[in-house]
């Protein structure tokens, strides 16, 4: 069988504001703990526009310090239409820099490892390549917002 080469264009940078994390205790998976989208702006070629509040971002911190992150949040483009963002995906590092990003500090992306898988779902006829589009993203996380750089998948 042939392989085929993946490739990659540039999507969108989102910089997505997050509330409190907020612990729902142990679980039989880890700890299951929600963080809610508050706000936000995204921009790309041809789209740019605001991350609506409202979304929430569901984790489990897994015994291996692993967090697992499932958000769903709402985009709304600056010509009207909305797109709901689907974003799946790990973010771990060594303890010290995890303990350190608890704290709020300013870290270097590349001490942690901060990936996810988008997908997108819109009924905005202009939008409407994002109904069949999956991007990758490396993620940055600041105190109180996720910095998002987006490639489509090609």
């Amino acid at each position: 069988m042939d392989q085929i080469a993946l490739k990659f264009e540039f999507l969108m940078n989102l910089a997505v504001d997050v509330g409190e994390i907020v612990s729902m205790g142990q679980g039989p998976l880890g700890e299951r703990r929600v963080v809610s989208i508050d706000g936000g702006t995204f921009d790309g070629p041809g789209m740019r526009g605001e991350v609506l509040p409202g979304g929430n971002d569901w984790q489990i911190l897994r015994a291996d310090g692993v967090l697992d992150i499932d958000a769903n949040y709402v985009l709304k483009e600056e010509g009207g239409g909305l797109v709901r963002v689907i974003s799946q995906g790990y973010r771990y590092g060594p303890p010290e820099v995890i303990a350190a990003m608890a704290r709020g500090e300013d870290l270097d992306p590349s001490s942690y490892f901060f990936r996810s898988i988008l997908r997108f779902e819109t009924g905005a006829p202009y939008l409407d390549s994002l109904n069949r589009t999956i991007a990758v993203a490396t993620a940055e996380r600041k105190a109180r917002q996720v910095l998002l750089s987006a490639h489509r998948l090609l």
